[in-house]
């Protein structure tokens, strides 16, 4: 029993010291200054901030998702908010109002910059990168708990890592207010709602877990604190918290909902319109207020089949759901736009098929070149043999495959010259013509046959 306590106790103690947070800890000072220094809004922090909100302004505008990464790398939206953390964790309060200031400095510099650019720019259509940013959920909760946690350990230690900036990409403190300026240039208030209250969730909970972290690492107080004060500190932190938190379960809990209603709508028309001579051209479906549009192309579908269908809906998992279908004659078919997708993927097919095919013509080209040069280069070796030995009976000139003995693998192609003389020809000169003949081929493999021509007797 006491072996196994003892066991137990020293893998208590081995977990205790990989994981500890004060192994490579920076000094107290250290970590003070750094984070003090990144709270200041002044010299050239607020011109990095505008020019870094005009690339993300840009990067939503043409819904280019690196170059939004790129202008979340240099922003110092994240110094003032850790800040706040900071300043809550040590209890204090002049340094968060210090940092609430500077984070409401810089979130009006930005909202200012991002909404004179979408005031200006022709661009005005709604991208992706800037709808991802209008409806916040509990995901984005924790994506902001977890990388405030990841960025305070990171700031404190004595090596500084590239924790902040995957913090900074992680938890996207810009492309909100990106967003949020883009709403007031429109008029979209939707949008402005949206964008702000995901810009507060990071805020709040990268703040949150900047001040738990600050206190597990048992930094010290700025000055002495009540007891009573800290519970005052710790029931408004949880009433933020949960103020923040409530309306994004239900935003992602109606997200989840139209997710399972799309997806199960798409495979009930997957499974149900499964026609030999008709063919879904489009689909559409609307969550919201569910909604499925199809589109057909070939033979028209009986009102009696698609009664039929529409029945089949509650046993699909989506009660309730409106089924309209457009066939035939219908205008909402675009059949001008199917032949062009038809006539396309035609053309990029035969294009393929083409360059394939290109392809192989020039492989055999090359193939009949240097079939046509070693053809050539024979015709001078034979000129050349011949004016070395006159009396030469035959000579052949190729290619052959030099097979090892003991390993069949290892074979290679070499440059072979068989000759027939009627005089013997002796070893000198025979070294001589195979050093010339793999000289003249460039095959240090080359071989040369040199044999005596013996005329056959004749049978009486």
């Amino acid at each position: 029993m006491a072996n196994v306590s003892s066991k137990i106790l020293r893998f208590k103690r081995q977990v205790a010291v990989r994981f500890s947070l004060r192994n490579d800890q920076a000094e107290t000072e250290v970590i003070d200054a750094s984070l003090r220094s990144g709270v200041e809004l002044v010299g050239s922090t607020p011109w990095i901030l505008m020019f870094a909100i005009l690339v993300a302004c840009i990067g939503l505008n043409v819904n280019s998702t690196a170059v939004i990464i790129g202008a979340m790398l240099v922003s110092p939206l994240m110094g003032p908010i850790m800040g706040i953390g900071y300043g809550i964790g040590i209890y204090d309060f002049a340094l968060v109002k210090h940092s609430f200031k500077n984070l409401g400095i810089a979130a009006a510099i930005s909202l200012f910059t991002a909404f004179c650019y979408f005031l200006l720019t022709p661009l005005s259509e709604a991208q992706s990168e800037l709808l991802s940013r209008t409806s916040p959920t509990i995901w984005d909760v924790l994506i902001a708990l977890f990388g405030g946690m990841a960025g305070i350990i990171g700031i404190t230690r004595k090596e500084k890592t590239n924790v902040i900036p995957g913090v900074a990409i992680a938890t996207a403190l810009m492309p909100p207010l990106c967003t949020a300026g883009y709403g007031f240039a429109q008029g979209n208030w939707r949008f402005v709602t949206g964008a702000l209250y995901l810009f507060s969730i990071n805020c709040v909970f990268i703040a949150i877990s900047s001040a738990f972290v600050i206190t597990i690492l048992k930094m010290p107080h700025q000055t002495f604190v009540e007891e009573k004060v800290k519970k005052r500190v710790k029931h408004i932190l949880l009433a933020i918290a949960l103020v923040t938190t409530i309306p994004s379960i239900f935003l992602a809990f109606d997200l989840v909902k139209k997710e399972i209603f799309r997806n199960r709508a798409m495979a009930f028309i997957k499974q149900e319109f499964r026609f030999e001579q008709t063919h879904v051209a489009d689909l559409s479906v609307e969550p919201s207020d569910k909604r499925i549009e199809v589109s057909l192309i070939g033979q028209i579908l009986d009102r009696e089949k698609l009664n039929k269908i529409e029945q089949e809906l509650s046993l699909a998992g989506v009660p309730g759901a409106k089924l309209i279908v457009h066939q035939g004659a219908d205008n909402r078919v675009d059949i001008n736009s199917i032949k062009e997708g038809i006539i396309g993927d035609l053309y990029r097919n035969n294009l393929t098929l083409v360059e394939d095919k290109n392809r192989k013509i020039e492989e055999l080209e090359a193939k009949l070149n240097g079939l046509s040069r070693q053809e050539l280069a024979s015709n001078d070796i034979l000129n050349e043999v011949l004016a070395q030995i006159p009396d030469a009976e035959k000579i052949v000139v190729g290619n052959g495959i030099a097979a090892q003995a003991v390993d069949h693998d290892k074979n290679q192609k070499v440059h072979l010259l068989k000759i027939t003389v009627k005089k013997p020809v002796n070893q000198n000169d025979q070294a001589k013509f195979l050093r010339w003949f793999q000289a003249r081929t460039k095959d240090p493999a080359a071989e040369v046959i040199i044999e005596q021509f013996v005329k056959a007797k004749s049978k009486r």
